[in-house]
């Protein structure tokens, strides 16, 4: 099984409400849990002597805590301020990582950027590389539009659903 067909698997099962599924195909045992805030998938490869090696995880959670607010009216001005983008973002489509890995913005470092803010872009046209476990996943857009905003520094680890871009498909 390759990373496509495990890629594939995990948004299915994250689709699909399924709390747990497991899967052994050959020298592949899988198993994804999604539900709560907990979301792990862990892969277990058998080498051809038939001795289980140490499972991998391949998605882990990352917990984040928001800052607590030194004042109670400084944190209402800063909600303010957030509200009228919140509304402007709704009109746009989000682009988001269909794998946890490194995100880049261009191919290698000595070419230029894929998608740059502002670039009329069309489906099927590449906006940026990820990176997982050495192997470099070109991610394709599945809308026309325009770049608005480019979410992710350049090689900044993003996670599995990550908003990468926001696109105005107008």
């Amino acid at each position: 099984m390759d990373l496509k067909e495990i890629q594939n698997l995990i948004k299915f099962v994250a689709k699909s409400g399924a709390s747990e599924v497991k899967l052994e195909t050959g020298d592949v045992k899988i198993t994804i849990k999604t539900g709560s805030d907990e979301k792990e998938t862990i892969v277990h490869q058998v080498p051809m002597g038939g001795q289980m090696q140490q499972p991998m995880p391949v998605q882990q959670p990352q917990q984040q805590q928001a800052p607590a607010p030194s004042q109670e009216g400084a944190s209402q001005n800063k909600e303010e301020q957030k509200a009228p983008a919140a509304e402007d973002d709704s009109k746009y489509i989000t682009v988001k990582s269909p794998i946890i890995g490194t995100f880049y913005r261009k191919p290698s470092p000595d070419k230029p950027i894929f998608a740059e803010v502002g670039d009329t872009i069309k489906e099927g046209d590449v906006l940026c590389i990820i990176e997982a476990m050495k192997l470099f996943n070109e991610i394709e857009s599945e809308v026309s539009g325009k770049i608005v905003k480019v979410l992710v520094d350049d090689s900044s680890p993003v996670e599995f659903d990550q908003p990468l871009f926001l696109v105005d498909p107008s």
